[in-house]
């Protein structure tokens, strides 16, 4: 019994240590080749228009988690939409309609966003 388990999990046990070998050389050499001059350019704020040296307790804008649950909401979508479009000639009746539905949902959700303004940014 332990010889077939060792078998059986060989090449799990080779890929996880290759990936940590690896994982292991790639940040060591990165850190080593890096050129690292930090300028007022680099320490600035990057995307999200805050000072990110400022105290944690400010407030902060609700929107931009409006926009990043939306968004997530919105492109979970295709995890759906490709395998239904890829198996749609396989798939009995049932399955076509509770599709269907699903978009039917989707859509309006999307129309209640729309309709509240959370897609709108002032």
């Amino acid at each position: 019994m332990p010889s077939l388990f060792y078998e059986e999990y060989f090449p799990v046990w080779i890929a996880l240590f290759v990936s940590i070998f690896l994982s292991i050389i790639i940040f060591t050499l990165s850190y080593i080749l890096a050129i690292q001059n930090p300028d007022t350019e680099k320490l600035s704020s990057y995307e999200c228009g805050f000072d990110p040296y400022e105290d944690a307790r400010n407030t902060f804008d609700i929107r931009f988690y409006l926009v990043a649950i939306l968004f997530i909401i919105f492109d979970l979508e295709a995890v759906f939409f490709f395998p239904w479009a890829i198996s749609l000639s396989h798939i009995t009746s049932w399955g076509f309609w509770t599709m269907i539905d699903f978009i039917i949902e989707l859509a309006l959700g999307f129309f209640y966003a729309w309709k509240i303004g959370a897609l709108e940014w002032e």
